[in-house]
């Protein structure tokens, strides 16, 4: 009983690192809206830093107000979140 306590608490130890670095992923991407048209750049945070996760994810939390996602630009870490924040304006982190 005391391995069995003892691994679970090394694998727990050991995933914790990998959540941690999943929370800081974000991803930049294009969508649409029609009648009218309109289009824009966003950049939001993502749960998993993975371009194909990152479209699944995003594709739901943009339809639900509307929006129709064209394109995941990139997918990345906190590093790149300063050089992105003015091309996304009011989009930044916001879905």
């Amino acid at each position: 009983m005391k391995h069995i306590l003892l691994s679970l608490a090394c694998a727990a130890l050991l995933a914790a690192p990998a959540a941690a670095q999943a929370a800081d992923c974000f991803a930049d991407y294009k969508a649409k809206k029609d009648n009218p048209l309109r289009l824009h750049y966003g950049v939001a945070q993502v749960s998993a830093c993975d371009r194909g996760a990152a479209q699944a994810e995003l594709k739901n939390r943009l339809a639900a107000s509307g929006w129709t996602l064209l394109q995941i630009m990139s997918v990345f870490g906190p590093e790149g979140l300063d050089q992105r924040k003015d091309s996304a304006g009011q989009y930044f982190l916001r879905f």
